[in-house]
């Protein structure tokens, strides 16, 4: 299984995203109190960081400083909460370690707009940057 690198992740309603990366910062998700027990994660790898979902027990069962690795995720937008990296009902997430990685917090790919490719109306590529940085977590000191 080859693991992507967080800058090399693009848009797509397919579970076929298998990476790593270290949890940075944790928050509940702003849909949680909707659609059950939620959060929303700030992830980073040493190319890229990206907000991750995680549902029910995954948001006990990670803490920031977690080395973790998914399985068949999927990377697309959920409503109110922009573009987010998650396992999906197919894809599954396992605690690989903890403190041991290096990482970058900019780009933040969840902070690109994509748009469809015009060659290829399946692929997106990236339009625009919103924000270096989380919006949702400041940057760490």
């Amino acid at each position: 299984m080859v693991l992507l690198l967080l800058k090399d992740i693009v848009p797509a309603a397919q579970n076929n995203i298998n990476t790593r990366f270290i949890i940075l910062d944790k928050a509940r998700s702003p849909a949680a109190a909707k659609n059950g027990e939620n959060c929303i994660a700030l992830a980073a790898d040493e190319t890229a960081a990206v907000h991750i979902q995680l549902w029910g027990d995954e948001c006990e069962e990670f803490e920031a400083g977690d080395i973790v690795k998914l399985t068949n995720g999927i990377f697309s937008y959920v409503r109110n909460s922009g573009l987010i990296l998650r396992a999906g009902k197919r894809g599954k997430m396992e605690k690989m370690g903890e403190f041991t990685v290096a990482f970058v917090e900019t780009p933040n790919i969840s902070e690109i707009q994509w748009i469809p490719d015009p060659e290829n109306p399946k692929r997106y590529i990236q339009s625009a940057v919103v924000s270096a940085y989380s919006r949702i977590f400041p940057p760490l000191p």
